[in-house]
């Protein structure tokens, strides 16, 4: 008895257009599904749906190491970045160090110490490795 029965094969017809990025316009379909999935089941994993969700997320993921690379950043670019998205200035700053302080850092003069990373992965509610 064959493991690939008809039924396994209409089910794979089927379902296989989900796992499967070829285009820009796929991908988009393809994170707008996932979003759809994680409004659903969170983070059920025993929601019928949650392996669908996973491994949807993984196909993207490869999808996008491939096509969406990120470019190399230092953490005072990203900080130049959040700053401009929160329309901030370099004196709004004050925790992470004197006007001057901030100044170098997005220049590329001082790079950011731990204490500092810290306060901004707080304050942009960020991973630290963004700033890494």
């Amino acid at each position: 008895m064959s493991a690939i029965t008809p039924q396994l094969k209409r089910s794979w017809i089927k379902i296989s257009p989900l796992l499967s990025i070829q285009s820009e316009r796929e991908y988009d379909e393809a994170v707008e599904r996932l979003n759809d999935l994680v409004d659903e089941v969170g983070t059920d994993e025993d929601h019928p749906l949650y392996s669908l969700l996973d491994t949807l997320g993984t196909v993207i993921y490869a999808y996008e190491q491939k096509h969406h690379t990120m470019p190399e950043c230092r953490g005072g670019e990203i900080l130049q970045y959040l700053m401009e998205e929160h329309d901030l200035t370099q004196s709004d700053l004050p925790e992470v160090g004197s006007q001057g302080v901030v100044s170098e850092i997005v220049r590329g003069k001082r790079e950011l110490n731990v204490r500092q990373i810290r306060v901004l992965t707080e304050r942009f509610n960020v991973s630290p490795a963004v700033f890494i």
